[in-house]
């Protein structure tokens, strides 16, 4: 079940997976949930805080490299 989770995750982009944790924040702020129910939201929506803070670390990493290798084209052509 994990791994099937982990696959369909891989196919979520950033904004999907925000627009879900949206909607999950949106429900346990203005609906009256029962306990197991908001279990269950708070499970998802830290799973998916997680997905988007690695797809932000993997965007960041890859600006990172693109910055290094521009400044090294602009150093190898002077």
């Amino acid at each position: 079940m994990a791994k099937a989770r982990k696959n369909a995750d891989d196919e979520l982009t950033f904004e999907q997976a925000l627009n879900k944790l949206e909607a999950i924040v949106t429900d346990m702020e203005g609906e009256e949930l029962q306990l197991e129910a908001l279990l269950a939201h708070y499970r998802e929506g830290t799973r998916l805080s997680q997905l988007c803070q690695e797809k932000l670390s993997q965007a960041e990493l890859l600006i990172k490299r693109l910055d290094e290798e521009a400044t090294r084209n602009e150093l190898d052509s002077d």
